[in-house]
C-alpha cells in the first residue's frame, strides 16, 4: 500500500487560546502563546502505524507499506521521528504553510498513484484535501488535530487512524464541512432559543442551574446549545461556541482560554465542568472545546448533560483530550443528566 501523508502544522494552534479556528489567525494565536498541536498528533499516528506494521530496520517500511510525505513539518519530520524513511516528494515554500502547499502535496501524491491520502489537521485542511482529490477515486482519511473537527472523514484519534490504515477494506463517501464561526454562533443561539421552549432541555437547564447556584463551586460551562440553555437559565447569554466560567452568582470569565481557566479554578479542586456531547459524534472532550485541556479537566469534576433525543442518536460517548492516559481514565460508564433529576447511563469508549 502506498500512503501519502501530509500535515497542516498550524492546525489546532488557536484552540486553547480561545480562537475558534486557526485559518488566517496564526499570528494572533502565536501572540496569545499558542503552541503547535498537529506535529504531536502526526507523530502519535505514525508511531501507532509503525507498531502495527512491524517495520524492518533498513528502510522504515514493511513489504506492503510505502510512506510518501511532503518536506519538513508537513510530514517528513514526523515520519522520521517515528522511525520511517519516507519518500519525500517536495517541500513547502518558506514561511507559514498555506493551502497551496497542501494542494501541491496532494497533487504529488496523486501523481505517484497513492492508494490513500492521510492528512493531519481540522475541517479547513479536510476541505483543502477533498478539493485536491476531487474527480479521482483516491480515498482520504483525517487524523484529527484542528480546532474544528466536524467532518465525517476523521478517525476518532491518531491511534485509530493508524488502525484504519492497516485494516480498512472498503471506502464510502462522507461529508466534509468547515463551519463559519459567526454563522455558527447565530445558529447555536437560535437552537438554544428553540430548545428552551421544548420542555426536555428546559427542565434539564433549570435543574442544573439550581444545582450550580446551590453548590458554591467554580463551574466551567462548555459550548453548545444544551449548555447554552443552562447559561440562559443562569441569566446570561454566554459564548455559543466558547467556554464560560460561573461562580457565586456571577460570570467570572466569558469565552475563556485554557490559561484563563487555570487562573480561576479552585486549586483544591472544588470545580465542575458541565459539557454536552456533540450531536452525531458523541465527543465530550476533543472536538470543539480544546480550551478544556487535560490540565483543566484534571482539576474538575465532570457533569455530562444532553437531551434524551440527542443521546438516542449517539449511542456512546467519546473523548480525545491529547492525553492518552487521561482518555483511559475517562472511559467507562458515566451518568448523563437528561432532565431536572433524570439521568441515563452511557459508556465513554
Amino acid at each position: 500500500m502506498r500512503i501519502g501523508f501530509v500535515v497542516n502544522p498550524i492546525a489546532g494552534m488557536g484552540g486553547r487560546v480561545g480562537l475558534k479556528g486557526t485559518d488566517g489567525k496564526v499570528e494572533e494565536a502565536r501572540r496569545r502563546g499558542a503552541e503547535p498541536r498537529a506535529p504531536d498528533r502526526a507523530r502519535r499516528a505514525l508511531d501507532a502505524l509503525r507498531d502495527r506494521v512491524g517495520s524492518d530496520e533498513t528502510n522504515g517500511s514493511d513489504a506492503d507499506l510505502e510512506l510518501l510525505t511532503w518536506g519538513g513539518e508537513m510530514g517528513t519530520d514526523a515520519a522520521r521521528a517515528a522511525g520511517f524513511e519516507p519518500t519525500v516528494l517536495g517541500s513547502p515554500d518558506d514561511g507559514d504553510t498555506t493551502t497551496a502547499d497542501t494542494e501541491r502535496a496532494v497533487a504529488a501524491f496523486l501523481a505517484a498513484d497513492v492508494d490513500l491520502v492521510v492528512f493531519v489537521g481540522g475541517d479547513g485542511t479536510a476541505g483543502d484535501v477533498a478539493a485536491a482529490v476531487e474527480g479521482t477515486e483516491t480515498p482520504i482519511l483525517g487524523v484529527p488535530a484542528g480546532v474544528k473537527v466536524y467532518s465525517s472523514v476523521f478517525a476518532v484519534s491518531p491511534e485509530d487512524a493508524a488502525e484504519i490504515v492497516r485494516t480498512f477494506e472498503r471506502t464510502e463517501r462522507r461529508e466534509v464541512m468547515d463551519i463559519d464561526e459567526d454563522e455558527y454562533r447565530v445558529a447555536e443561539a437560535l437552537q438554544s432559543s428553540k430548545q428552551l421552549g421544548g420542555g426536555n432541555v428546559e427542565a434539564l437547564a433549570a435543574g442544573v442551574a439550581d444545582d450550580i447556584r446551590a453548590s458554591g463551586k467554580t463551574v466551567v460551562l462548555g459550548p453548545g446549545s444544551t449548555v447554552g440553555a443552562i447559561k440562559a437559565e443562569l441569566g446570561f447569554s454566554g459564548s455559543p461556541i466558547g467556554v464560560d466560567v460561573w461562580r457565586d452568582g456571577e460570570v467570572i470569565v466569558l469565552d475563556a482560554t485554557e490559561a484563563d481557566l487555570l487562573d480561576v479554578l479552585d486549586p483544591d479542586g472544588d470545580n465542575t465542568i458541565v459539557v454536552s456531547p456533540i450531536g452525531g459524534q458523541g465527543f465530550v472532550f476533543g472536538r470543539g472545546n480544546p480550551q478544556l485541556s487535560p490540565a483543566v479537566i484534571r482539576r474538575c469534576d465532570v457533569e455530562v448533560v444532553a437531551s434524551a433525543s440527542k443521546l438516542d442518536t449517539i449511542g456512546e460517548l467519546r473523548v480525545d483530550t491529547d492525553d492518552p492516559d487521561l482518555d483511559a481514565e475517562l472511559r467507562g460508564w458515566t451518568k448523563v443528566r437528561i432532565g431536572r433529576v433524570e439521568r441515563r447511563m452511557l459508556k465513554i469508549v
